[in-house]
């Protein structure tokens, strides 16, 4: 398991960090104002974790472009292809990972039927994380609220969920954990994935 971030407060050097980043981006959104980030916490009976909170509060809520591909949504939105029949989104309900795992290599002896398979990824999907954009083709970044990967972002797709920023060598993608590491990967933009 990933530890050693600090989830409750908010680093000043992340967030000059953030701020730099995003201070350039004319398509970046206005931020939404500490009032209404509580307001978000008190409905879904969560604390956003930093430094995402104070980013989204006092810095930018979304971007039109990248990250990802598709841009940075705003707090609680979906992208477009999410679909609209999809189950409710617990934010409050725990984060059911904590580790990378890959659906697609499982073996046909530990197949999980449609309904199986269904019950099983319909957590990862939506239980304690929040939808930071899509890099299209089903591939969505989640910002984890609730559970032990609480701060972490995680790629969910249709392969499989892959925690971004672990120790290089040991993960398909290798980075600083956290929301304010991903942001940076992306303006320096590095690939998400490990050389193989």
């Amino acid at each position: 398991m990933m530890t050693g971030m600090n989830t409750e407060v908010c680093d000043p050097a992340e967030l000059a960090a953030l701020r730099e980043i995003f201070a350039s981006r004319p398509e970046a959104l206005p931020p939404i104002g500490s009032d209404a980030v509580r307001s978000f916490e008190a409905e879904h009976g969560i604390v956003l974790p930093e430094p995402y909170r104070t980013f989204v509060a006092e810095v930018c809520d979304g971007l039109r472009a990248g990250p990802p591909s598709y841009g940075l949504l705003p707090l609680a939105q979906t992208p477009p292809d999410w679909g609209s029949g999809r189950p409710e989104r617990l934010l409050a309900e725990p984060f059911p990972l904590t580790e990378a795992w890959l659906w697609e290599m499982e073996d046909d002896e530990t197949a999980l039927s449609e309904q199986e398979f269904e019950d099983r990824t319909a957590p990862v999907y939506d239980h304690g994380s929040l939808l930071l954009g899509t890099d299209g083709c089903g591939m969505y970044w989640h910002l984890i609220v609730t559970g032990p990967q609480r701060g972490h972002v995680w790629l969910i797709d249709e392969n499989g969920a892959i925690p971004f920023g672990t120790r290089p060598g040991t993960c398909l993608m290798p980075g600083t954990p956290g929301f304010s590491g991903w942001v940076t990967h992306w303006a320096q933009d590095r690939s998400w994935f490990a050389e193989a």
